[in-house]
């Protein structure tokens, strides 16, 4: 595979990459760039980790990226999830490798980190410092949407080394490319920024890694809640970037998200009352859902309906898809039924490995049973 297409798999992940140019300097330099993105473990998967990760993994494994997942039991813990029971957080962190092995992820081609194991490594935390010691708390209180958090006074100290910590992942796994989703853009940058201070580069280890010292950034898409468009929470100074973000699917919010344990019935029920105006694309999570996940995982979606509504109709592309939906002769129901059909489709080999094998059913019942705090 050459580089041009190797930068186009790769591209197709990316809603913002910083920058193009460097993405492309890479793939020259490096035949098996590193890339990593990092998950607290916590609760029952929805569709951005349980769907959408896997088909995002796919394009880079196929172009040749060495792929690291990040399994942040540490930050998890610093952030209370489960109580701040460690053992709690570590089974959910097996039941996520069980959703992604029934999602299709080849497991043998990824890499599973513990953070814990990071965060037991002196020298980790030597770099956390030298990355605190670089920049300001300001940056870090700017930062701190990548926690969940707002710049809350009432917060807990230890939410402050968040940023710090997180770049120092960076740094201390080596990874030329961070993939993560855009909410996480923030400390990324700041990573780039930390990287180019005379000296610093070389004190963290990161001497021949990302391109000129920098790791590149590709952001993906963040999947729009079932709800719709929510009212900006100041997470990012773009607007677009901010108002994604503020909109992104929550597991907090059972109705408004789509879940790997839903039933058929469950996802048809939820999408059928989910936001979609008629001709409006922009906030719409309908159409957001068929350009990111089905237009990813087939290579066509057919739209079922009676005669006297125009019949059934096939679209090989979203921009088809979006053409028709904008001019009115797509109704909102018609593509909900078939959206729903297909996510279905994507989740129930999901369900179905949860069911049939016993010891993954057995993880999965311990974590439904745990207390979930924030």
């Amino acid at each position: 595979m050459d580089v041009e297409e190797r930068f186009r798999l790769i591209k197709s992940v990316g809603e913002e990459i910083i920058t193009e140019p460097e993405l492309m300097q890479l793939l020259e330099e490096k035949s098996h760039p590193v890339a990593y993105d990092g998950f607290e473990p916590s609760g029952i998967a929805h569709l951005p980790v349980g769907v959408y990760r896997p088909l995002l993994i796919k394009p880079l494994l196929d172009s040749g990226v060495k792929f690291k997942i990040l399994l942040a039991d540490s930050f998890a813990w610093i952030n209370n999830k489960f109580g701040g029971d460690l053992e709690k957080i570590r089974s959910a962190g097996r039941y996520f490798i069980e959703v992604w092995k029934a999602a299709g992820v080849d497991m043998k081609k990824v890499e599973i980190v513990w953070h814990k194991d990071l965060f037991d490594d002196p020298e980790y935390w030597k770099k956390v410092i030298l990355i605190a010691k670089n920049h300001t708390l300001i940056r870090t209180i700017r930062s701190l949407a990548i926690a969940g958090r707002t710049d809350s006074k009432s917060n807990p100290a230890a939410f402050a080394l968040y940023p710090s910590m997180q770049c120092a992942d960076i740094f201390h796994l080596g990874v030329d490319i961070c993939q993560l989703g855009l909410d996480q853009r923030k400390v990324n940058m700041l990573a780039r920024e930390i990287a180019e201070k005379r000296g610093l580069r070389e004190a963290l280890g990161y001497e021949g890694k990302g391109v000129n010292g920098k790791p590149v950034v590709i952001s993906h898409h963040m999947l729009l809640g079932l709800e719709g468009p929510k009212k900006s929470k100041n997470f990012d100074e773009n607007a677009k970037i901010d108002q994604q973000i503020s909109s992104k699917m929550s597991k907090s919010k059972p109705e408004t998200a789509i879940f790997v344990h839903d039933s058929r019935e469950e996802i048809h029920r939820k999408i059928r009352r989910a936001y979609c105006p008629a001709k409006i694309v922009e906030g719409n999570p309908i159409m957001d859902y068929t350009k990111e996940i089905i237009f990813r995982a087939f290579n066509e979606i057919e739209i079922q309906r009676p005669k006297k509504f125009g019949g059934d109709v096939t679209y090989h592309s979203y921009e088809e898809l979006e053409r028709d939906f904008i001019s009115g002769s797509l109704h909102p129901m018609d593509l909900k039924i078939a959206v729903a059909n297909y996510l279905d489709l994507l989740i129930r080999p999901i369900r179905e490995h949860f069911k049939k094998d016993k010891s993954a059913r057995r993880i999965f019942e311990e974590v439904v049973n745990y207390e979930i705090t924030r």
